[in-house]
């Protein structure tokens, strides 16, 4: 596979990068040096001429994302479209903001557009309009981006965040949407290198492997059921600091209906637990998309202090005031 994509030449000649580069400049921190040798590697794939299969691995943390933007903005300096593709509307729209807001603050003058399944038809079709008349740049949304509907004009570049969520069919059906884009992956899942080349075999890898400066190291430390109230009073300290907590109740039993009544019981006896000053919620895999994504919101609004849930909450939101999980 590898070999065969390395002799595939591109249609998408990504030479100018200029505005990339000044809005690397600009940025009111320095990237690390892992950031700043991944973005070269993929600056210069888009360089190369051949199409750009790449996988950037980093931690949570570790600055992924920014070297997404800056890929994108290179892509559209040159006349292109480019579009990031997660997993979840919550995480869609912050992206969508959080961009939005980077490009007005530096002065960068590249349209954004986003694309959910939850928007009205009304508002899907604005989107669509602005993204075939190549009045949209950059496109952020969720697999809504690879429905029949949205036609691109131009697309050299799709960037997919958590990809193990995205099926092969699925990167495919975004290639047929343009003349074979570049693709750039993204994840946090630390899969040890030579498991990675296996699983990736046909992409390029790229480790973040330093997280930013002011970073402490995180703790993590496995406890028995004595500790319990150790660690509710934690909680409670660092409640009252400000910040917020996640607990994750993992099913042995595959059943969501025992995985519901699980989180719900444990939600309800913490609540009591906590007392009436904090609030306690809960998330589980049989909620509907838009009660999930309402409680995700009001915690990243810190509404809501802790937040029990299953395991569907691994790739929602970005919450940096949880400091505890």
């Amino acid at each position: 596979l590898k070999e065969n994509r390395q002799n595939i030449r591109s249609p998408f000649h990504v030479e100018k990068q200029e505005e990339c580069r000044r809005l690397l400049k600009d940025l009111p921190y320095r990237l690390t040096n892992a950031q700043l040798r991944t973005l070269e590697e993929v600056l210069g794939d888009l360089k190369s001429g051949s199409v750009m299969n790449r996988l950037i691995q980093g931690d949570v943390g570790s600055g992924k994302t920014i070297i997404a933007v800056l890929a994108l903005l290179a892509v559209c300096e040159n006349g292109y479209q480019g579009a990031l593709m997660v997993p979840t509307e919550v995480l869609a729209r912050q992206h969508y903001e959080s961009v939005a807001e980077l490009f007005a603050a530096h002065g960068v003058e590249k349209e954004v557009v986003l694309i959910t399944g939850s928007m009205t038809a009304k508002e899907k079709r604005l989107a669509y309009e602005k993204v075939a008349s190549h009045e949209a740049d950059i496109i952020i949304g969720t697999h809504a981006l690879i429905q029949e509907k949205v036609v691109y004009d131009n697309l050299a570049l799709v960037i997919t965040d958590e990809q193990h969520r995205f099926g092969v069919a699925q990167r495919e059906m975004f290639g047929s949407k343009g003349q074979l884009p570049h693709v750039l992956v993204m994840s946090a899942t630390p899969i040890p290198r030579t498991l990675a080349i296996i699983l990736y075999g046909d992409l390029d890898i790229s480790v973040i492997d330093e997280l930013p400066a002011n970073r402490l190291p995180i703790k993590n430390c496995v406890v028995d059921t004595s500790y319990r109230q150790t660690a509710y009073t934690f909680m409670k300290k660092q409640i009252a600091e400000g910040r917020q907590c996640y607990i994750i109740c993992p099913m042995v039993e595959e059943s969501e209906a025992m995985e519901a009544e699980n989180v719900t019981d444990y939600s309800r006896m913490l609540q009591e637990e906590m007392g009436t000053q904090i609030v306690v919620d809960h998330l589980h895999g049989k909620m509907k998309q838009a009660a999930k994504d309402e409680i995700m919101e009001r915690f990243g609004r810190n509404e809501i202090q802790i937040l029990v849930s299953t395991t569907v909450i691994e790739v929602g939101i970005d919450v940096p005031n949880a400091t505890v999980m």
